[in-house]
């Protein structure tokens, strides 16, 4: 049974991301880390009680397609409902419009918890408050007004319209069309798949931000935009009126997240009796310029994302080493876990199942206290002005696509070994640690491929300020690691020496990756990108464990930081070869792939 973890995701929240910063800048300047902890606190109340009850429910029956309808397993509606009313929805939605406009990291925090307990639940309003970010920064005041309020206390749901059958990861290849209307909206029309809580019974209304092109648009992405179209049409009053000619045709067939109905939808197919073929849309942004505004929504989700496979991990940690502490196989040599002599110990008492419960958590914490950094930044660079804020936008850019990806990397394997302590019963439904397995898998993929986030890390981020920021970064890491070296605390044994080196790895991976980009070695260059992300994972997420540790000053975090550092950041000196040598044998073994 998942319990949340709300005193170690506090202490990540405090001593390892800088909580303190935010909450004493801006408009963050009243919240208190007591509010903080009582959010916390209850949301993992609620998630015990009201969550984790339904989430095999939920896997098990799936989201269910019939005749235009999509049905949500039983219970999930009346769960919805719960949610919304204890204010979850609106944690971080602005206050202006019912929200509670809590900062990015308590979200993020409480994010971690839902998906937890469901990740099939907790993704379809994760597309909600990107929708509602979205919409409070680029749509007109109008649109604003008439659809903000529902969306954010969660009375109507967002979705997030990218993906055509030719266009997967390339948007430039879209072919949805938007013509404009002599009443100043647009009528859309084409077809979108992928698209999550496209179609549902949680509320009445169902709001689309689709991407599409007008008939004079430039080609490729010069050449898209953004546009709110409604499953119900919203009169003037603010109520639902007509129905929109937006259809959902099917939903997919999952390895994972089987709740959450996957769904295609077709716009302006003529099948709605009544309407004249065409989804009615509004223009959200400027004409061509829609992708800035989906950019919105997508940065928001790539975090979100990454928080799934911290909170998947977290799961299947918590099971895994449930079940190692019940479960009796064989004598361990040693056993200090079992006072009974003759018995069969518990499996956690053997020395390979210890070494895996401890990789599961300490990537774990790892992937926590670099998605929680991420999310301090984006609340930094919304409190801060000038040069400070410039700052801080580009560290939430540099750390974004780390958080997703490494995040979601380790969410798949931690959930493997999660499978693997249970043994033959993690192959087995009953047991529950296969859905961990399956859910995870698709985090990796969707929101922007992981081999498209090292792409974005090394070609669009390692650049900013002239190469400096991330260099920068490399150094802050590299201080908390001499503040560990200088403590001389017998308790971390050889971490300073490891995570030093792992750093060292980092830096000199980055200046060769920045190389090769300034002389034009291109194709070098992106050979080494996924490499390297994984590297920049485990270095940074390992100065960071020590830097929670040096601030705890207790046993237990020590010794976590010390398995870290002694058992998997060595990882990193053949990821950084990797990054820097592995070009050329790629190049040669090309021929092999023809």
């Amino acid at each position: 049974m998942y319990e949340a973890p709300v005193g170690e995701i506090g202490f990540t929240l405090k001593a390892v991301a800088g909580l303190g910063q935010v909450l004493g800048k801006g408009r963050f300047t009243e919240l208190s880390e007591d509010v903080v902890e009582a959010v916390l606190t209850e949301a993992g109340r609620f998630c015990a009680e009201e969550m984790v009850p339904l989430a095999a429910v939920g896997d098990q029956k799936g989201a269910v397609f019939h005749d235009g309808r999509v049905t949500t397993p039983p219970g999930w509606k009346d769960l919805y409902r719960r949610w919304c009313e204890g204010g979850w929805n609106a944690v971080a939605g602005p206050a202006e419009f019912g929200g509670q406009d809590l900062p990015a990291m308590v979200a993020t925090a409480v994010l971690e918890i839902w998906n937890s307990a469901s990740m099939g639940f907790a993704v379809g309003p994760t597309l909600t408050f990107g929708a509602v970010e979205a919409l409070e920064k680029h749509a007109s005041a109008e649109l604003r007004a008439k659809y903000l309020a529902k969306l954010v206390s969660g009375e109507w749901m967002g979705t997030m319209n990218l993906t055509e059958p030719q266009a997967g990861s390339d948007l430039g290849a879209l072919r949805t069309r938007a013509e404009p209307a002599a009443d100043g909206t647009y009528r859309i029309f084409g077809q979108k798949i992928f698209i999550t809580y496209g179609e549902h019974d949680f509320t009445d209304n169902i709001v689309h931000m689709v991407l599409a092109r007008l008939p004079d648009a430039p080609a490729g992405t010069r050449g898209i935009s953004l546009f709110l179209v409604p499953k119900f049409l919203v009169d003037d009053d603010g109520k639902i009126g007509a129905r929109n000619d937006v259809v959902c045709a099917g939903i997919e067939h999952k390895v994972g997240i089987h709740a959450s109905p996957t769904c295609t939808m077709l716009y302006g197919d003529g099948s709605i009796e009544g309407r004249e073929p065409g989804a009615v849309g509004w223009l959200v942004g400027e004409e061509n310029k829609g992708l800035a505004c989906m950019f919105t929504m997508m940065n928001n989700a790539r975090l979100a994302v990454g928080i799934q496979g911290v909170a998947v991990a977290e799961a299947a940690y918590q099971k895994a080493r449930s079940y190692a502490a019940e479960r009796r196989q064989g004598r361990a040599p040693g056993d200090k876990m079992d006072g009974h002599k003759g018995e069969m110990s518990p499996i956690i008492a053997h020395p390979d199942v210890k070494r895996t419960l401890l990789t599961m958590k300490t990537l774990t914490g790892a992937a926590r206290a670099i998605a929680y950094s991420c999310a301090h930044a984006i609340d930094m660079g919304g409190v801060t002005e000038g040069e400070e804020q410039r700052h801080w936008q580009e560290r939430a850019g540099l750390l974004t696509p780390v958080a997703k990806a490494f995040s979601t990397d380790v969410g798949v394997e931690v959930a493997s070994l999660g499978v693997q302590v249970h043994g033959g019963m993690g192959f087995i439904e009953e047991t529950g640690a296969a859905r961990f397995y399956r859910d995870a898998r698709i985090a990796p993929i969707y929101e922007g491929t992981n081999g498209i986030q090292a792409i974005d890390l090394v070609t669009r981020k390692l650049p900013l300020s002239d190469g400096g920021h991330v260099i920068g970064y490399i150094g802050e890491l590299q201080a908390d690691v001499e503040a560990l070296r200088e403590s001389n605390l017998p308790g971390f044994g050889e971490t300073a020496d490891r995570l030093a080196s792992a750093l060292a790895d980092l830096d000199l991976a980055t200046r060769f990756l920045q190389q090769a980009q300034a002389d034009g070695r291109t194709e070098e260059a992106l050979a080494g990108a996924t490499p390297y992300l994984r590297l920049f994972g485990l270095a940074a997420g390992g100065a960071l464990l020590a830097r929670g540790a040096l601030a705890n000053g207790e046993t237990r975090p020590m010794a976590l930081c010390r398995f870290f550092a002694e058992n998997l950041v060595g990882e990193c000196a053949a990821l950084r070869d990797r990054v820097v040598s592995g070009w050329a044998s790629i190049e040669a073994a090309e021929a092999a792939l023809l």
